[in-house]
Formats: structure tokens, C-alpha cells, sequence
């Protein structure tokens, strides 16, 4: 939960500069690093050994490792943006070891769906959100190249677009409201998979590889946009090539062993 709170907080203060945000992400991420730090000693000295054993040692290790990796380049260079990564992917790592010792299961079958149908509607928003940021982009430079070429007063084809700094603002918005529906959709797919005989194989599916893979672009794409000022153009086309990458995502889902379509 900790790791979460962490995670979630420092998206505002890298995005947006936030100190508030930024001084929650230090002490919710601190407070995680300490407790995984207790508990990676009292998993070893109750198991009698000082080397870990099984996937879900070595993930909440691997957690831990880069957790701390993280708040000693913090400390020493003051490089919060690198949280961005580091600390859901701490996240990560550490939640599927926490739900159990074996494999987890739902309590009933309508939980399951439940959760099931979150999944599914979470990453579907995050492709309509990517969908929309692209085509506010694309109307942006419409409305851009209409402007340049200075038309005649009078009615207009293009007379209805919104001005230039309102489609900005939706096209940013749009991915920002995207994001975070796609990084839910992530964590409960991995919730998901915990109940099925996959393991550790889920994560070689290469719908899931490609998927996480989709995640990083998302943040650079998020990154870029906010540190270099990206706008207009430039935008346009990153976000262009952020949604092509998604659609080859998706297309993946024909030669996927989890997510093909018409497999129950």
C-alpha cells in the first residue's frame, strides 16, 4: 500500500513540480522501502537461510534492490523523475509475491469477473484516451495550417475547430486520464493471472511483454510533453507513433496464449 501511495504520488510531482506531491512520494516511498527492508530480514532468518529461494523471493528482492537503488541516486543527485520507473515498478514486483504464498484465489467466480471487466475497461479507456489525445492533435495541426494561411473572412470549412490552445489542453489531458486507467489495467491483469497455472510464463507472453513495453513509451511520451515543452507538431506525430505502438499491442492478441481472442 505504501509502495502504491508512492507510486501514485510521484506522477504530480515529476509531471507538474509539485512539492506537496513530491515530499509525499519521499515519505510514502521511504516508509515502503523500511518496511520491505523488515520484512526481507524476517522472510530470511524464519526460513534459517540468507539466500532466496523461488520466483517470489527473488521478485520481492529484486523489488527491494531497486527501491533502493533508487532513493541512493535521490539522495545523492536529487534525480526524483527516476521514480517515475523505479517506483512502480517496486510496486509491481512486490504486490504478486504479497497475495500469497501459493496461487491466489478469488473468493467467489462473480469476484473474479468482476475483476475481469475492471481489466478489460481499464486498458479499453486507455485506448480511447490515446485515441482522443491523437485526434485533438491532428485537429491542432488542421487548425494550425488554417491559421497560417490566413483565410478570407467569411464562412469557413474549419470555422468550428476550438482554438489552438484548447485542443493543447485536450490533447493532454487526454493522455493523462489515459495513463493512469492503463497502469490499473496492468496490475489487475497480473491480479488476474494468479489464479491460473501460468506463473511465472505469463510474464513471457509476448502480448504482456509488449504491453509493459507500451507502458514506458507511455511515460516518456508524458516526460517529453511536460520537460521539453512539446506541442503542436512535434506532439502530434509522437503521439502518432505512442498509438501505432498500441495497436500493435493489440494485435497481438491473435498469436497471444493469454489474451487471444476467443479463449475463455
Amino acid at each position: 500500500m505504501l509502495y502504491a501511495a508512492g507510486s501514485v504520488a510521484v506522477f504530480p510531482a515529476v509531471l507538474h513540480g509539485s512539492l506537496r506531491w513530491r515530499k509525499a512520494c519521499v515519505h510514502f516511498g521511504g516508509l515502503a522501502f523500511f518496511f520491505h527492508f523488515v520484512s526481507v530480514v524476517e522472510m530470511l532468518v524464519q526460513a534459517h537461510r540468507f539466500v532466496p529461494v523461488g520466483v517470489r523471493e527473488i521478485e520481492s528482492l529484486l523489488g527491494f534492490a531497486i527501491a533502493g537503488l533508487f532513493f541512493l541516486v535521490w539522495w545523492l543527485y536529487d534525480a526524483i523523475p527516476l521514480g517515475i520507473f523505479a517506483l512502480p515498478g517496486t510496486f509491481f514486483l512486490v504486490f504478486v509475491p504479497a497475495l500469497s504464498a501459493g496461487s491466489y484465489h478469488f473468493p467467489s467466480q462473480g469476484v473474479r469477473t468482476s475483476w475481469l471487466v475492471a481489466h478489460i475497461v481499464a486498458l479499453l479507456l486507455a485506448y480511447a484516451a490515446l485515441t482522443f489525445s491523437l485526434l485533438a492533435s491532428m485537429l491542432y495541426l488542421v487548425q494550425e495550417r488554417r491559421i497560417k494561411s490566413k483565410p478570407r473572412p467569411g464562412k469557413n470549412l474549419f470555422d468550428w475547430l476550438p482554438p489552438l490552445d484548447t485542443l493543447e489542453r485536450i490533447a493532454h489531458a487526454a493522455l493523462e486520464f489515459g495513463f493512469p486507467c492503463m497502469t490499473v489495467g496492468l496490475i489487475i491483469g497480473a491480479v488476474l493471472v494468479q489464479e491460473t497455472d501460468l506463473g511465472a510464463a505469463y510474464f513471457l507472453d509476448p502480448k504482456v511483454v509488449a504491453s509493459f513495453i507500451s507502458w514506458i513509451f507511455y511515460v516518456l511520451l508524458l516526460l517529453v510533453r511536460r520537460s521539453a515543452g512539446l506541442r503542436g507538431r512535434r506532439a502530434a506525430y509522437v503521439s502518432g507513433a505512442v498509438l501505432v505502438a498500441m495497436m500493435g499491442v493489440w494485435a497481438l492478441n491473435f498469436i497471444s496464449n493469454v489474451h487471444r481472442f476467443g479463449l475463455q
